[in-house]
């Protein structure tokens, strides 16, 4: 591992996306729309990576790959400086990406029929990855209060006592309220789901996404209890900005639900991974901790800046607290139009094009857009000015 503190990285350099067969961008019908929407970033992977994936590249050849026992090393010199926690070798699984992970997780433990616990509003893809093996989606609504988002519990209790309820999938940091979970909250999440035989699927993806003042843990690192109740889904990917070199992995301290799981990703044809995710990942884990840092600061300050806009310009449009991930949760429920028409109309008229809070609950999400900030100054600048500017002509 090598510290760049020296370095400084700069996140306002402008990225020409467009062209590229960007689905982010070259998605959008308007060649001067702007997308803030698609969860990737509009920076450049860390010199680092990309030094690491030159290097590989000049090799020229290709082929399937495993992944070696250096990518282990890296991940665990993560958690260790980062968390005090480690990963045993044999608990890994790998796969091509995180919604695979949890895709595989569902066939494998759970038969048509069978009931997944989301916490709804929550990503989308976790819907398909329910529905598409059969299951039914039961939602355990997060509450939002004048101190922001919070589980649950008597709710939850209600919903892990059905016979046929398998699963809870957690999402920590939560896409899109922007929560990181604390200690507590999870312990009391897992005690009533272990109580009911409900095992824990745990989305951690997001985890290197955390703000000032919070604190991301790893679920299985709190106890005997959440490590022995779980399985737990992550990736380099979302932090580093190399989700499509595809590659993410699975942990579980059950050998035989490794070994369901295992089968399952075979079966889904999902266990080739990327041999530059591999390059890519392991650099990102042994040189990346500058990086993410100036990263986070970076993201945050970009926070502040949206909200004091909003304060400034739309005070009818509110703003959830973003404790982690680069994804602000906005309440537009004052503006009095539903939140698909008011979405699909900023994105014609104002050419700027936001996520709606439909997609990750049509109850809960409904009145809510989600904005992706993970860009330069600049551009998160001018799609407020046009989202105002839309706003103001309503």
């Amino acid at each position: 591992m090598t510290m760049a503190k020296d370095i400084i990285y700069n996140f306002d350099e402008t990225v020409k996306r467009r062209g590229t067969s960007c689905f982010k961008w070259d998605e959008l019908q308007n060649d001067d729309a702007i997308p803030m929407w698609v969860a990737d970033m509009d920076f450049k992977a860390a010199p680092e990576i990309q030094m690491a994936i030159e290097k590989r590249i000049r090799h020229g050849v290709f082929g399937y790959a495993m992944v070696p026992d250096s990518y282990h090393e890296a991940v665990n010199g993560w958690f260790q400086r980062h968390h005090n926690f480690t990963i045993p070798k044999e608990q890994m699984l790998y796969t091509t990406g995180v919604v695979p992970a949890i895709s595989v997780i569902v066939k494998a433990l759970t038969q048509p029929g069978d009931g997944v616990i989301l916490q709804t509003p929550v990503y989308n893809c976790f819907f398909s990855s329910v529905r598409n093996n059969g299951c039914q989606v039961v939602e355990n609504p997060l509450i939002q209060d004048e101190n922001g988002w919070r589980m649950d519990y008597d709710d939850l209790e209600r919903k892990a006592v059905g016979e046929r309820v398998k699963l809870l999938i957690l999402c920590n940091p939560h896409n899109p309220v922007g929560r990181v979970w604390t200690k507590e909250e999870m312990e009391k999440l897992n005690d009533i789901c272990q109580r009911h035989r409900v095992k824990v699927v745990a989305d951690e993806i997001h985890c290197g996404l955390v703000m000032p003042g919070h604190k991301y843990i790893p679920f299985a690192s709190i106890s005997q209890a959440t490590a022995d109740n779980s399985i737990n889904c992550n990736s380099a990917s979302k932090s580093f900005n190399i989700a499509g070199l595809h590659l993410a992995y699975i942990f579980c301290n059950n050998p035989v639900i490794r070994k369901k799981i295992d089968r399952a990703i075979n079966v889904n044809e999902v266990c080739d991974v990327n041999p530059l995710g591999i390059v890519a990942q392991t650099a990102a884990y042994n040189d990346g901790d500058e990086w993410i840092r100036q990263l986070n600061s970076y993201i945050y300050k970009n926070y502040q800046a949206l909200c004091m806009f909003m304060q400034k310009e739309l005070p009818q449009v509110k703003i959830s607290k973003l404790e982690g991930t680069y994804l602000v949760w906005a309440d537009i429920k004052a503006l009095g139009i539903p939140t698909d028409t008011f979405t699909q109309k900023l994105e014609d008229e104002a050419r700027v094009k936001v996520s709606s809070g439909t997609i990750y609950g049509t109850k809960t999400g409904e009145g809510f857009i989600r904005i992706n900030i993970a860009c330069p100054r600049a551009q998160m600048d001018e799609a407020l000015n046009r989202l105002a500017t839309f706003v103001n002509q309503l």
